[in-house]
């Protein structure tokens, strides 16, 4: 585990934090602009001095008696810009810290990190100015893993990236996802971004740690402010069970039921983590027929909360314990009459994919 226990305060500002983060997987520091995620971070990575103590998988970077300047801790940094060194070409730029770690030390190498990022076209470029910001973020992270660190910490890695490019680089902190053998600790305030990388999930408001757990489940706990954003959603973990070459669909299936989606380019019997808007849930008292939406599953209302004088937001609990949110009107939950631990049918109109 990573034990982390920080108190900084400034004249607006008080981060006051006790937590324990898993030492494996992706775990996202989530919250609105001035939650204090980005400063927890820099507390991590010894950039923010601040009283407390750190403990990364029972090495003390930080306690009572003693700090360990950034250069001494073990870790990767990826800022939300690149800062590539301009005067040195790509190949450099990657080498930089591996030239550094004694031979015995290093766990990654440039070939690693040339195939999971996709670097192959770019390993003979001098000019690193005149990369595209999405392709000068994959050498940064490429740089950072390339030191070989205990721990990768991420700082709003696409914040300054256009949309284009924000799409085209997902794909590859994915790979990551699956390739990477040490903890990543990861910034966002995009709520989209987190359920497409992350496994774990702390939320942050107003310097301080207001949950902490698994990903689907905190995501979708109707008391945490993330289940009431405009994009609140659920997870739902599946495997491919079949394509449909003719329609161009893939049906999932899970426990819960099954999810028919666009075409998706992995085997069958594959895992798969599918993403659903709360926006895009509606509710039946009676299994529809004769529907234009496909995905019809069967659950039992668990929470409901209102969402101000015109929203209801609805947690459904689905087969294997699964979940399901619908937000609907005030109009819609009084004419069903719907109740906590009432049957009902979720009718999905939209499903995207996340990994």
């Amino acid at each position: 585990m990573i034990r982390a226990r920080f108190k900084l305060a400034r004249p607006d500002f008080t981060l006051e934090v006790d937590t324990q983060l898993p030492a494996t997987g992706v775990t996202a520091l989530f919250g609105p602009s001035g939650s204090g995620k980005s400063t927890l971070l820099r507390c991590i990575a010894g950039l923010e001095r601040a009283a407390g103590s750190l403990d990364v998988n029972g090495e003390i970077w930080q306690d009572s008696t003693q700090f360990l300047p950034t250069h001494r801790r073990s870790l990767g940094y990826v800022f939300q810009e690149a800062r590539l060194f301009p005067h040195l070409p790509v190949r450099a730029n990657l080498e930089y810290g591996y030239k550094r770690i004694p031979p015995s030390e290093r766990k990654v190498h440039p070939e690693q990190a040339v195939e999971w990022l996709g670097l192959a076209h770019l390993i003979g470029r001098a000019d690193v100015e005149k990369l595209s910001g999405g392709e000068r973020q994959r050498v940064a992270i490429g740089r950072a893993l390339l030191t070989s660190p205990r721990i990768l910490l991420m700082d709003e890695p696409l914040a300054a990236l256009d949309s284009n490019s924000r799409q085209d680089i997902l794909p590859y902190l994915e790979r990551l996802h699956l390739e990477l053998q040490i903890p990543v600790l990861y910034v966002s305030h995009a709520l989209d971004e987190v359920a497409r990388l992350a496994d774990h999930l702390v939320l942050l408001q107003q310097g301080r740690v207001i949950a902490s757990g698994a990903l689907a489940e905190t995501l979708s706990r109707l008391d945490l402010p993330a289940a009431h954003l405009d994009d609140a959603c659920a997870l739902i973990t599946a495997i491919i069970a079949q394509h449909d070459d003719d329609y161009h669909l893939t049906r999932l299936e899970f426990t819960g039921g099954i999810l028919w989606v666009g075409r998706v380019n992995q085997a069958p019997g594959s895992p798969v983590r599918a993403r659903v808007l709360a926006r895009d849930v509606s509710i039946a008292l009676q299994q529809p027929h004769g529907s234009s939406i496909s995905n019809i599953i069967a659950a039992r209302i668990s929470d409901i909360q209102d969402e101000g004088a015109d929203k209801i937001m609805v947690r459904m609990t689905l087969a294997d314990d699964q979940v399901l949110l619908s937000r609907i009107t005030r109009r819609s939950h009084d004419l069903l009459g719907l109740s906590v631990g009432m049957d009902v049918f979720a009718q999905i109109k939209s499903v995207v994919l996340t990994a």
